[in-house]
Protein backbone atom coordinates (compact mmCIF):
# COMPACT_ATOMS: atom_id res chain seq x y z
CA UNK A 1 0.00 0.00 0.00
CA UNK A 2 1.18 3.53 -1.20
CA UNK A 3 1.95 5.95 1.86
CA UNK A 4 -0.85 8.70 2.36
CA UNK A 5 -0.73 12.31 2.16
CA UNK A 6 -2.54 14.87 3.27
CA UNK A 7 -4.78 16.47 0.29
CA UNK A 8 -6.59 19.87 1.31
CA UNK A 9 -9.80 21.13 0.09
CA UNK A 10 -10.84 24.53 -0.96
CA UNK A 11 -14.10 25.58 0.15
CA UNK A 12 -15.46 25.74 -3.14
CA UNK A 13 -15.36 22.21 -3.72
CA UNK A 14 -15.82 21.20 -0.29
CA UNK A 15 -19.83 20.04 -1.61
CA UNK A 16 -18.00 17.34 -3.70
CA UNK A 17 -16.51 15.40 -0.83
CA UNK A 18 -18.83 15.61 1.81
CA UNK A 19 -17.88 19.14 3.22
CA UNK A 20 -14.28 17.85 4.41
CA UNK A 21 -11.66 20.46 4.43
CA UNK A 22 -8.72 17.38 3.72
CA UNK A 23 -8.32 13.73 3.47
CA UNK A 24 -5.46 11.16 3.69
CA UNK A 25 -5.24 9.78 0.53
CA UNK A 26 -2.37 6.95 -1.09
CA UNK A 27 -0.94 7.27 -3.82
CA UNK A 28 2.90 7.58 -4.94
CA UNK A 29 2.69 10.37 -7.53
CA UNK A 30 0.07 13.31 -7.81
CA UNK A 31 -1.42 11.90 -10.37
CA UNK A 32 -2.57 8.75 -8.30
CA UNK A 33 -3.70 10.55 -5.46
CA UNK A 34 -6.10 12.65 -7.52
CA UNK A 35 -6.86 9.66 -9.77
CA UNK A 36 -8.01 8.28 -6.59
CA UNK A 37 -9.79 11.08 -5.10
CA UNK A 38 -11.86 10.90 -8.75
CA UNK A 39 -13.18 7.23 -8.25
CA UNK A 40 -14.07 7.90 -4.77
CA UNK A 41 -15.59 11.42 -5.75
CA UNK A 42 -16.66 11.40 -9.43
CA UNK A 43 -18.14 14.95 -8.88
CA UNK A 44 -15.00 16.58 -7.26
CA UNK A 45 -13.56 14.81 -10.46
CA UNK A 46 -15.47 16.67 -12.96
CA UNK A 47 -14.54 20.06 -11.79
CA UNK A 48 -10.59 19.20 -11.30
CA UNK A 49 -10.07 17.68 -14.77
CA UNK A 50 -10.54 18.98 -18.24
CA UNK A 51 -10.11 15.49 -19.68
CA UNK A 52 -8.83 12.18 -18.19
CA UNK A 53 -5.39 13.39 -17.64
CA UNK A 54 -5.61 16.85 -17.79
CA UNK A 55 -6.27 19.39 -14.91
CA UNK A 56 -8.45 22.56 -15.25
CA UNK A 57 -6.52 25.48 -16.00
CA UNK A 58 -8.03 27.13 -13.17
CA UNK A 59 -7.23 24.42 -10.95
CA UNK A 60 -3.77 24.46 -9.50
CA UNK A 61 -1.96 22.16 -7.38
CA UNK A 62 0.77 22.41 -5.05
CA UNK A 63 2.59 19.47 -3.26
CA UNK A 64 4.45 21.55 0.07
CA UNK A 65 3.69 24.81 -1.09
CA UNK A 66 5.38 23.93 -4.52
CA UNK A 67 3.16 24.35 -7.77
CA UNK A 68 3.82 20.72 -9.59
CA UNK A 69 4.16 22.55 -12.91
CA UNK A 70 7.52 23.41 -11.76
CA UNK A 71 7.92 20.14 -11.06
CA UNK A 72 6.83 17.01 -12.45
CA UNK A 73 3.01 17.58 -12.86
CA UNK A 74 1.04 14.64 -12.55
CA UNK A 75 4.23 12.86 -12.19
CA UNK A 76 5.35 14.53 -9.30
CA UNK A 77 6.15 12.30 -6.56
CA UNK A 78 4.94 12.01 -3.08
CA UNK A 79 5.39 10.36 0.27
CA UNK A 80 4.16 10.09 3.56
CA UNK A 81 3.12 13.13 5.27
CA UNK A 82 3.38 15.42 1.97
CA UNK A 83 0.25 18.03 1.51
CA UNK A 84 -1.16 18.82 -1.31
CA UNK A 85 -3.30 21.31 -2.06
CA UNK A 86 -5.76 21.80 -4.66
CA UNK A 87 -6.54 25.81 -5.10
CA UNK A 88 -8.73 27.25 -7.55
CA UNK A 89 -7.57 30.17 -9.76
CA UNK A 90 -9.90 33.68 -8.86
CA UNK A 91 -10.79 35.55 -11.48
CA UNK A 92 -11.63 39.36 -11.13
CA UNK A 93 -11.57 42.22 -12.30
Amino acid sequence: MADTVIVRIPTALRPQVGDQESLDVAGSTVGDVLSSLNGDYPEFGKRLYKSENEINRFINIYVNDEDIRFMENLQTPLKAGDEVSIVPAIAGG
